[in-house]
């Protein structure tokens, strides 16, 4: 039997390599068309002190993954990481190991990918400026994802924390972007037809009507008592033009949408856009992403290939 020739174990920056975001967004849709996915219902097991351990599997005709994780909310700005974990890839075939990638790296970017995905096939506006609300890995990950895939120079950011906005708005000038502070969420929304709101969800971020050529992706929240976006702005958009969500799990977990009274499963996919190729929606758009282990897969066939 032939080694695959990759190291077994890879690091953040190894992942971060295998992973580039326009190959991450081809992949996505590959996964998203092949009928050999497989992704059964994840476990989310509460820890004490009020962590969480994710066991996330998938798999498909060739290879098979299990996403295994921690989240520890009280790591936030102690300097210790918020998520930490990894994920496991097998062959199928064989039942060997080919690789173990870095669990926070694979949902950072494939987070951002699949926001970068949806913003291509459906965003009215593609050009920016783009709001980014929350300075952390996602906020860096959502940066230089569309900065890369849609071409976007501009970035407007805005955190909890003033130095992790500037430290995102210095990391967007040394890749020749034009990234800037601003302090006030909602007054930037009126000139982002872009937005992303990436933050760990313990309240309303953004509450401001989004322009009629709006796009925003929420990514932040994940369980129902989690939120990120008002009510009334949810409410708006389902109104006034379309809400999509990643996967149909996200009936139960789309803590935003919950809220807001919204009911969930007559929201379209990220699957079903894919698969029967839907033009791109006339006014505002909401994209609530909430995660799925097939995304993780779609990273593991990306650092695979």
């Amino acid at each position: 039997m032939t080694l695959h020739p990759y190291p077994t174990s890879l690091d953040a920056g190894q992942t971060a390599a295998r992973l580039p975001y326009p190959l991450l967004v081809t992949e996505l849709i590959r996964l998203l068309k092949d009928e050999s996915v497989q992704v059964p219902q994840r476990v989310v097991q509460a820890l004490p002190g009020g962590g969480s351990l994710f066991v996330m599997p998938a798999l498909d005709a060739r290879t098979a993954i299990a996403k295994l994780i921690t989240l520890t909310p009280a790591n936030t700005g102690t300097g210790l990481p918020v998520i930490q974990g990894d994920v496991v890839v097998f062959d199928v075939a064989s039942g060997r190991r080919r690789l173990m990638l870095d669990g926070p790296t694979v949902t950072a970017r494939r987070t951002a990918a699949v926001s970068l995905l949806a913003a291509q096939r459906l965003a009215p506006n593609t050009r920016g400026p783009m709001l980014i609300v929350g300075a952390g890995v996602q906020g860096v990950a959502h940066l230089e994802a569309f900065a890369q895939g849609l071409g976007v120079r501009e970035f407007r950011i805005t955190s909890r924390s003033h130095a992790s906005a500037q430290a995102l708005a210095q990391h967007a000038q040394s890749l020749g972007l034009n990234g800037r502070v601003v302090p006030d969420a909602d007054a930037a929304l009126a000139d982002c037809p872009l937005a992303a709101t990436c933050t760990p969800a313990g309240g309303v971020v953004l509450s401001a009507l989004p322009r009629d050529d709006g796009f925003i992706s929420a990514v932040g929240a994940y369980t129902p008592a989690m939120v990120e976006l008002s009510a009334a702005l949810c409410q708006y958009v389902a109104a006034q033009g379309s809400v999509l969500v990643d996967t149909p799990d996200a009936v139960h977990e789309a803590g935003d949408l919950l809220q807001a009274g919204l009911d969930v499963a007559r929201f379209a996919s990220l699957g079903e856009v894919i698969r029967q190729d839907m033009k791109k929606p006339d006014g505002p758009v909401l994209f609530k992403s909430c995660g799925w282990a097939g995304w993780d897969l779609a990273a593991a066939r990306t650092a695979l290939a």
